[in-house]
């Protein structure tokens, strides 16, 4: 079985899943459970970094920060793949 990082969102806000290096953004909706999942076979450790309304996510080949994994994709519960910017909120200003 592949390595995978789920993520759910236990608060009642939405909250932003931002993998790096890409800057690709998937929103969740409270009680939204997503995984991230590399696409690799390889040892895959993942850092993860959490503020407010915001989970960073970044995927190391062997733990090494120096070789990212840059083919992942995330999923919902269901298995389906999650496009970027899935459920992004629209600016207030309405742009």
């Amino acid at each position: 079985m592949k390595n995978r990082l789920p993520v759910k969102n236990a608060g009642d806000t939405d909250t932003c899943l931002f993998i790096e290096p890409y800057g690709e953004d998937f929103w969740m909706k409270p009680a939204d459970a997503f995984e991230v999942v590399p696409m690799g076979d390889g040892n895959v450790q993942f850092s993860v970094i959490i503020a407010t309304g915001l989970i960073t996510v970044w995927l190391y080949e062997d733990g090494d920060p120096y070789n990212m994994i840059l083919d992942y994709e995330v999923v919902d519960a269901s298995g389906k793949t999650l496009k970027c910017g899935h459920q992004r909120p629209s600016d207030p200003d309405g742009t």
